[in-house]
């Protein structure tokens, strides 16, 4: 991840309908939604979906994949990981101990995130 990807994808997420439906995505990873269930569910006309779905893709935040008469988006968790991670890697100035309570938040999402406490 470099400065130019990540401002593309926070540039992405800093708008309502993009913000709301990325928040959709992830809940209903790992199916993801169609295009026309994500316009009804956020409440906006399906071209307007269509056009914040192309900016969260071009952002690489969103995926889309054809099945049959439907296109199903998916968020892209690996590359929000790496926004994330890039925005957090000097952390606290390497001051372990400044950045725990943010990992504690985060653990509480993932039963499977090993959180290692300083000494």
């Amino acid at each position: 991840m470099d400065e130019k990807s990540t401002i593309a994808a926070l540039a992405a997420l800093a708008q309502p309908t993009r913000l709301q439906t990325f928040r959709l995505l992830v809940a209903h990873e790992p199916d993801g939604i169609p295009a026309g269930e994500l316009a009804r569910l956020i409440g906006v006309p399906q071209n307007t979906m269509s056009a914040h779905l192309s900016t969260l893709s071009q952002a690489g935040l969103v995926t889309g994949e054809r099945q049959s008469r439907s296109i199903i988006y998916r968020a892209d968790l690996d590359r929000f990981r790496a926004v994330a991670l890039y925005l957090l890697k000097d952390c606290c100035g390497g001051n372990a101990s400044l950045c725990q309570p943010l990992i504690d938040d985060l653990a509480c999402c993932s039963p499977t995130l090993e959180v290692t406490r300083p000494n």
